[in-house]
């Protein structure tokens, strides 16, 4: 199993966009990324912080569904 990576706010929007999602909104330090499927609408905030919290990244994979494979193959 892999773990979660140290990631910045910053590196891990990038690799949200890679996977299709799209900015939506900012306010202060804080982003709202959406992707739109045909079955769902994916919508999470991500803190443009330094480095994330292991159980905020974790709750950020789950708001977008995907695991931790794909965001370590999308860094």
């Amino acid at each position: 199993m892999v773990r979660l990576p140290v990631v910045s706010g910053k590196a891990l929007v990038a690799a949200l966009k890679k996977a299709g999602f799209e900015e939506v909104r900012q306010k202060g330090s804080h982003l709202a990324l959406q992707k739109i499927t045909p079955d769902r609408t994916y919508r999470t905030i991500i803190p443009l912080h330094r480095e994330l919290a292991k159980g905020t990244l974790r709750d950020i994979l789950n708001q977008t569904g995907l695991s931790k494979e794909d965001l370590v193959r999308l860094l």
